[in-house]
């Protein structure tokens, strides 16, 4: 062989080299795309992860007072954004659940925010949560139903999971097993990441 040819080899083989070093960086040993998501347990059907990770809708949440409340404000942490209502009979059952999830998980990295969209006062929004065994959640109200149209709701209970960067992970439409062993371990795994 010529020296141009061998030059010309010895280039596509370099650039061989690197792509796939560059695939196998992203894709990683097992197939899948290095920093996806491990896949959700059973228990936590109806959860369906996000194919895109697109950042969520900025939305405020009325808190206890009128004070507004931003996404935007639990950036660092994982949030596990649920929109129920007491007339709602999964949301209700839901409720004590995702209140000791929210006691075994660290508080610094995840945080359980309940939106009722019942359009109830906060204050009787909190008082339903402390007569259900969640009352250690502090919850927000959609009285205007701005949360429920930001995010596509058109069902309850919906539990929207939202990464440290405020994306979406996934969501819920219907109540998955929070207490499940299994669960509990997918969610830590998102809290170590």
């Amino acid at each position: 062989m010529t020296k141009p040819r061998l030059l010309v080899l010895a280039i596509l083989a370099g650039a061989a080299v690197l792509l796939l070093t560059v695939l196998y960086g992203k894709i990683g040993p097992n197939g899948k795309a290095s920093g996806a998501f491990a896949e959700p347990p059973a228990a936590m059907a109806p959860f369906k992860q996000s194919q895109t990770r697109a950042a969520v809708p900025t939305v405020a949440l009325s808190g206890a007072g009128g004070a507004l409340k931003s996404l935007n404000e639990y950036k660092g942490r994982v949030v596990l954004l649920n929109l129920w209502a007491p007339w709602c009979g999964p949301c209700v059952k839901e409720l004590p659940a995702l209140a000791a999830l929210q006691k075994v998980l660290p508080a610094a990295q995840f945080v359980v925010v309940p939106v009722d969209a019942g359009r109830e006062s906060q204050a009787e929004a909190q008082a339903f949560l402390v007569s259900h065994g969640a009352g250690s959640l502090k919850t927000f109200v959609d009285s205007n139903a701005a949360v429920m149209r930001a995010f596509g709701a058109v069902g309850l209970p919906m539990t929207i999971l939202i990464d440290k960067d405020g994306k979406e992970i996934g969501r819920a439409e219907g109540a998955p097993d929070w207490s499940s062993p299994e669960t509990v371990a997918y969610l830590r795994g998102m809290v170590e990441r």
